[in-house]
């Protein structure tokens, strides 16, 4: 007897604060929305998800100068790329591959060397 009193007075409590917290989140849904959280936050993570490389970041990932042919380049990529695909970090040789990407369209631009 004892023992179903406190599984009715559990259930009872877990769906109470189960309530409570669903109450809760769209009140703070609603607050969001009013004082523009929610569209600030939205545009934040649109703009961080489609961050270009800048031209200066890839020559700065890759070591190297504007005065870098298009061949030397290739030899530091490379390096670099092969370093990190055999005991290195994926997140560095990721972004070792975009610099050379965003590089070979900054020399296709140009009209520099021959990016291939």
């Amino acid at each position: 007897m004892a023992s179903k009193i406190l599984a009715n007075l559990i259930i009872m409590g877990s769906s109470i604060l189960a309530r409570s917290f669903v109450q809760a989140y769209r009140q703070a849904l609603a607050n969001a929305s009013k004082s523009g959280v929610a569209q600030e936050t939205l545009q934040n993570t649109i703009h961080r998800g489609s961050k270009v490389m800048t031209e200066q970041e890839a020559r700065q990932i890759l070591g190297i100068t504007e005065e870098t042919s298009w061949e030397e380049i290739l030899k530091k990529y490379d390096v670099l790329f092969e370093r990190n695909a055999k005991n290195g970090s994926f997140y560095i040789q990721s972004k070792v591959h975009r610099a050379k990407e965003c590089l070979e369209a900054s020399y296709m631009d140009k009209g520099q060397g021959n990016p291939s």
